[in-house]
């Protein structure tokens, strides 16, 4: 796995791309002279979390013979503002799920999720408090 970063001004301004050819732009924080041009590096770290489990919750629900028509995943994440690093201390994740699904199969897909297969939540679960829900939406 490799990600390559070019600066894209004389401030804080990247563009990360992987060896497929995808890209991403990431920024600083405004208050410290950031234009908001792009991701903030924790954010990424949220995408990263919601990416993973995501794809982990389809692949799960699938194998389970789920009707699942649609997925989205919303993450509120509160950082230890008052320490150097200020990681994060809380992550709420919640998926919300479309489709005739049984509330004990998507539970048991976000157990395994998250105690088994993401392996972003896995490294933020050490210094942060996940915390998962989901509501089911039948179509």
């Amino acid at each position: 796995m490799e990600i390559n970063l070019i600066r894209k001004n004389n401030k804080f301004n990247f563009e990360a791309e992987n060896s497929s050819g995808f890209k991403v732009e990431l920024d600083a924080n405004p208050a410290i002279g950031g234009d908001g041009k792009g991701f903030r590096p924790m954010e990424m770290l949220l995408v990263g979390l919601g990416g993973c489990s995501g794809i982990d919750m389809v692949n799960i629900l699938s194998k389970q013979k789920e009707e699942l028509s649609d997925i989205r995943i919303r993450i509120n994440a509160t950082r230890k503002e008052n320490e150097i690093p200020a990681i994060f201390e809380v992550i709420n994740i919640h998926f919300d799920l479309y489709g005739s699904l049984s509330a004990q199969k998507a539970q048991r897909a976000l157990d395994l999720t998250f105690e088994k297969y993401c392996s972003v939540s896995h490294i933020l679960g050490h210094s942060a408090k996940i915390n998962f829900t989901y509501t089911i939406h039948t179509t």
